[in-house]
């Protein structure tokens, strides 16, 4: 694997946790058309795939007008995932990372199949942006081609959204992500299989709509070499390649082939080319139209099929955090300095968190990684807010943060980290812990510490600060400070006083002497 660079603040040292070592690591991805799982072997920063396994879900296919995933739909998916489930077990906590993408993204029901999932795979299941995909999909990618110089265009046609991306090398230039993908065009276009002229063009015409926000963005960056990741691409260029017109590259004239062919044929049931499996066969016209609108908005010639995509690229990003690789630190570094945050305080704030978190972690059952880390992540960028204006400028920074596009972040990982920053000053909003269930009583136990800790340093380090001894309780936190050290302080004394009142409206009683 190609040396990488790692950004951070160069104000702000990154602490750091030893790196873990496991012998197998595995990424499963929820796809909108499929699912698929790839068990791995990790040394020395190499990944080696062991096994492979996937399954035609269409996950897609399922959802209803009013974006309801469907029953039938998520019994599809965890009958696939009981069987992925024999593979991963006994792989420990954080060997294991689940993504789920556009088809979890837009059911609104998706808490109820996530928690099905989560209790058959025993590992948490992550819904990840459009651009946090496409990030993933070009890591994939990128680890599996050769590491030449010059940029590349990396196009994934998945079920139910298109990622691209324009990258160099190991680094993503631009990620977009479109709704426009194979199982959802055919549900519109070419639901009962029939295939004309008329229904394609609907379908090629809907595709350069959506491309037409992105194609220049994407034509200014320029590439030298295009690339097409996932199913869809490889069913062409294999179709067009038996069809004597290619060697399982998609070009020009294969497309305009490939598409009178399909005229002809007139029905899917008929698509009996080689290279479209018959498992394909429903939703190959809607990936054809918008295979042949990316080539057409992009002007291209030719694209070349990789098999890297989006779960190799879960195994790159999961085995780059156990080797201090993490994403998420670069994340963090530019969000803070693109919003002007006080790294020095940032770091104090920080520190003594997870000192409180050491104290307190088996009374409270703050013992995941993820506690950890989002304690240490909302104590970094709690004041970004002050950027946009002081008035409830924890708000402010609480809807950065779950509006932005935060590389290495799930969705789910960026609401808690948001609550906690919207909650770490003035009142507590115990209603948007609780709707996160037995979890946010965690949540909100770090959100105490986070306050704690940021009461601790109100001074911004210009006095010297005493140790105190912390007791916790279910709902009680007892601070010992030395004897008369608040009574010489009188602001620290009343700041804490204060904040026992806060607390106190939540339910939870804190005890200062």
């Amino acid at each position: 694997m190609a040396a990488r660079t790692r950004y951070v603040s160069r104000s702000l040292p990154m602490p750091q946790t030893p790196a873990k070592s496991f012998s197998l690591i595995a990424a499963i991805d929820l796809g909108s058309n499929s699912f698929h799982m790839v068990l791995a072997k990790a040394d020395q920063g190499e990944i080696r795939i062991l096994d492979r396994l996937g399954d035609k879900v269409q996950l897609a296919a399922g959802i209803d007008e009013q974006r309801l995933l469907s029953e039938e739909a998520m019994q599809r998916g965890l009958d696939c995932l009981g069987r992925f489930a024999q593979m991963i077990q006994g792989l420990p906590h954080g060997a294991v990372r689940i993504v789920g993408t556009n088809a979890l993204r837009e059911a609104r029901n998706r808490g109820e199949f996530i928690r099905r999932a989560e209790a058959l795979l025993g590992h948490p299941v992550e819904v990840i942006s459009g651009r946090e995909e496409a990030r993933l999909i070009y890591l994939g990618v990128s680890h599996t081609l050769p590491d030449n110089p010059g940029k590349r265009l990396v196009a994934d046609i998945g079920g139910g959204s298109t990622e691209f991306i324009v990258g160099q090398r190991f680094e993503p230039l631009l990620r977009e992500s479109l709704q426009m993908g194979s199982v959802s065009f055919t549900q519109r276009y070419f639901r009962d299989g029939k295939i004309t002229a008329a229904r394609y063009a609907q379908a090629y015409t809907a595709a350069r709509l959506e491309l037409m926000a992105i194609e220049q963005g994407l034509q200014r960056l320029g590439w030298q070499e295009a690339i097409g990741a996932s199913g869809t691409i490889r069913a062409i260029g294999l179709a067009i390649k038996a069809g004597g017109l290619g060697n399982g590259e998609i070009n020009v004239e294969g497309l305009a082939w490939l598409k009178r062919k399909l005229f002809k044929l007139g029905d899917v049931d008929k698509l009996d080319i080689e290279g479209i499996k018959p498992d394909r066969r429903q939703i190959f016209p809607a990936g054809l139209a918008i295979a042949e609108a990316i080539f057409d908005a992009l002007d291209l010639q030719r694209m070349d099929h990789c098999d890297g995509a989006l779960r190799e690229g879960v195994l790159y990003d999961l085995l780059g955090r156990h080797q201090h690789e993490d994403v998420r630190e670069r994340t963090l570094s530019a969000l803070m300095e693109r919003y002007h945050v006080d790294a020095d305080q940032a770091l104090r704030v920080e520190t003594k968190a997870l000192q409180a978190l050491e104290k307190v972690a088996d009374a409270w059952q703050l013992d995941d990684d993820l506690h950890r880390d989002l304690l240490q992540w909302a104590s970094r960028v709690h004041e970004i807010g002050l950027d946009i204006a002081h008035y409830h400028y924890h708000k402010h920074g609480a809807y950065l943060i779950e509006h932005s596009d935060l590389a290495g972040f799930s969705r789910q990982d960026q609401l808690m980290l948001a609550l906690l920053v919207r909650g770490h000053r003035r009142n507590i909003p115990k209603d948007k812990f609780a709707e996160f269930g037995e979890e946010g009583v965690k949540l909100l136990r770090l959100c105490v510490l986070l306050r704690f800790a940021i009461l601790f340093h109100h001074i911004r380090g210009t006095q010297e600060m005493p140790r105190v001894q912390m007791q916790a309780g279910a709902q009680s936190l007892d601070l010992t400070f030395p004897d008369g050290w608040l009574e010489a302080n009188p602001l620290t004394q009343a700041d804490f006083e204060q904040e026992a009142e806060w607390l106190k409206r939540i339910g939870f009683t804190l005890s200062v002497r």
